[in-house]
């Protein structure tokens, strides 16, 4: 698979997986065959964006991880959920919400050759244009393992002194993987700020070409994880600049 990106964040709850969901479904609207693989074992939530509940769920990563289950099998088609026709695909790889499955994985460290089977036979017999891959937030072996063998990085983080110096750490962490682009969103940022000067010292900070900022929106909070931003306000700014991001990945 060459098109390999992780989404990733220092700290929890700074937008990563909303973020994610959103990038997966504009890709999908534009018409690219994508997927989105949920490897956040302990607090799995790409699947509630696209509705797809317990019962539906065929296998998930922890299967394929634990040999239970074949690649394909994991790998759920949602391109209906979208609302919209588009010549794109979207397809859904979840992690599982039982909680022996999540205390089992916080005892398991994940298999690289396993991890990287695994996206090399999604790519290869969904004929994927790209692959999101959605981490745990902060540093673990797992989350070391999906950014080193990731094309691009995209690094999630709040306007918080504790998120910039905890993103420098893994920026710094990144380049020594080899990570080929690594690029940042300030999300949650406040309207009064001036987005051109903030990416502007991002890229003073972090030396990663500049960074993406999103707004904070008060109909985002309202929607929490109910579906993609994107897909209900379709016309809204933080859509557009989202977009922007979906556009360079």
């Amino acid at each position: 698979m060459n098109n390999i990106v992780t989404i990733h964040s220092f700290r929890q709850s700074v937008g990563k997986s909303t973020l994610t969901a959103n990038l997966a479904a504009l890709l999908a609207l534009q018409g690219r065959r994508v997927g989105l693989v949920d490897t956040d074992f302990q607090g799995a939530s790409a699947h509630l964006f696209y509705g797809l509940t317990d019962t539906e769920m065929r296998a998930t990563f922890n299967d394929y991880l634990w040999k239970k289950s074949e690649a394909l099998k994991m790998a759920h088609d949602v391109t209906t959920r979208l609302g919209t026709p588009t010549d794109g695909k979207l397809y859904l790889v979840p992690a599982s919400t039982q909680v022996p499955d999540i205390i089992k994985m916080l005892r398991t460290t994940m298999s690289i050759e396993r991890y990287t089977e695994a996206l090399n036979i999604l790519g290869k017999e969904l004929a994927l244009d790209i692959l999101l891959v959605d981490t745990r937030a902060g540093l673990s072996e797992n989350t070391l393992m999906a950014i080193a063998v990731s094309n691009s990085l995209l690094l999630v983080l709040h306007p918080d002194p504790q998120d910039f110096q905890g993103t420098a750490v893994t920026v710094d962490v990144a380049r020594k993987l080899a990570v080929p682009s690594i690029q940042l969103v300030l999300n949650d940022s406040s309207e009064s700020l001036n987005a051109a000067e903030v990416s502007q010292q991002l890229e003073q900070s972090y030396h990663c070409g500049g960074g993406f900022v999103l707004s904070h929106t008060e109909e985002l909070a309202a929607l929490a994880s109910s579906q993609p931003f994107v897909l209900a306000y379709p016309d809204h700014p933080l859509t557009a600049k989202i977009k922007e991001i979906a556009d360079h990945i």
